[in-house]
């Protein structure tokens, strides 16, 4: 199992810190360092940056979002990307969410697993540099009628094949993922719960192309804070999982919230739900079973720490990215550091 970093969105003040936090992860060996975007910082940019002051480390976009490019653009920009890091880019992709892709980008939501098997089509032909000419659904190249002809992407990426990610969370989106990518995007993500959650689902779409696991690069981005009290570090995850269970969607489509209940939390995932989007924050964080907490995070002494990522292992995991808890530079480096320890004392390394 490798190591990954997983550095959020920019933009925030704390730009410096976030590449020294890369450089470290770079210098540590660390596997791959992931940028996301919503509608802030974009990913490729902030990608650009990095890989141009690292030297080994893969950078990876955790995610671009679907609806913020065309196919095509998106093509260019993972061949550019993979040309100026020497062939260190991982392209990573996502349908983000109906009030980011209506809301910010215009886009309606709409059909999300054919338009995503769509747009990895068209991707996947125009990095093989084939002539491109898409009739589809939701893109046609060229457009009927005009002045339009297929054309070929100019840039010789640095590999022939760029690793495809897909993020995903649903059971039909996971299959799909299984089958079309190279690896799949995952966030709260329990080993104790990942056949029921994510590998079944997988392990079909994979199926579905005629191959197994086998190969497939598993990435949950899993929070991790390092200290005695595990009780108290887990109070400082509360905020974080209160939001995406009560608060990423609307009541009728929050795909965290509805994992939660795939995970057992039927009831407290609604409560979570109830009080977040009432506007009572707290209450939301308050209601989050400990063991929810736990089973979806990296707490407590090196040693313990060790034993969890044993079972992200077992589970199936084979890039874990973590995202190290801290306000200051030093704690977060701390936690690259203590990453890389606990790997080493888990015999994963």
């Amino acid at each position: 199992m490798r190591l990954g970093i997983n550095l959020g969105y920019w933009g925030a003040g704390m730009d410096a810190d976030n590449l020294a936090v890369a450089r470290e992860a770079d210098r540590l060996g660390y596997a791959v360092c992931w940028a996301a975007e919503a509608y802030g910082s974009d990913a490729a940019t902030v990608l650009s940056y990095v890989a141009a002051q690292t030297e080994r480390i893969d950078v990876g976009s955790a995610i671009f979002q679907i609806p913020a490019r065309t196919p095509s653009m998106t093509a260019m920009t993972a061949a550019t990307l993979d040309t100026l890091s020497g062939g260190r880019f991982r392209l990573g992709l996502g349908v983000s969410g109906p009030q980011v892709s209506e809301g910010w980008y215009g886009v309606k939501f709409d059909k999300p697993l054919a338009r995503t098997r769509e747009y990895v089509e068209i991707i996947r032909k125009a990095m093989a540099r084939e002539r491109l000419s898409h009739d589809g659904e939701h893109w046609t190249l060229p457009l009927p009628g005009g002045p339009g002809k297929p054309l070929k992407l100019t840039v010789h990426p640095v590999r022939e094949h760029i690793p495809l990610y897909i993020a995903a969370i649903g059971p039909k989106n996971l299959e799909q993922t299984g089958e079309i990518a190279d690896g799949a995007l995952v966030v709260l993500f329990s080993p104790e719960h990942a056949e029921e959650t994510t590998l079944g689902a997988l392990r079909a779409g994979r199926a579905k192309a005629g191959k197994d696991l086998d190969g497939f690069d598993l990435v949950p981005t899993v929070p991790m804070a390092v200290g005695d009290d595990a009780d108290g570090l887990a109070d400082l995850f509360r905020p974080y999982t209160a939001l995406y269970i009560g608060g990423m969607g609307s009541p009728k489509q929050n795909f965290y919230n509805k994992l939660a209940r795939r995970m057992g939390y039927e009831r407290e995932a609604a409560e979570i739900q109830e009080r977040y989007l009432a506007g009572d924050k707290d209450g939301a964080a308050a209601a989050i079973p400990r063991e929810l907490i736990d089973s979806t995070t990296l707490l407590g002494p090196v040693e313990r720490i060790a034993e969890r990522m044993q079972a992200y292992a077992e589970a199936g995991v084979t890039t874990l990215s973590l995202t190290p808890a801290g306000f200051t530079l030093d704690e977060r480096i701390a936690g690259l550091r203590a990453g890389v320890e606990a790997l080493e004392r888990a015999g994963l390394a």
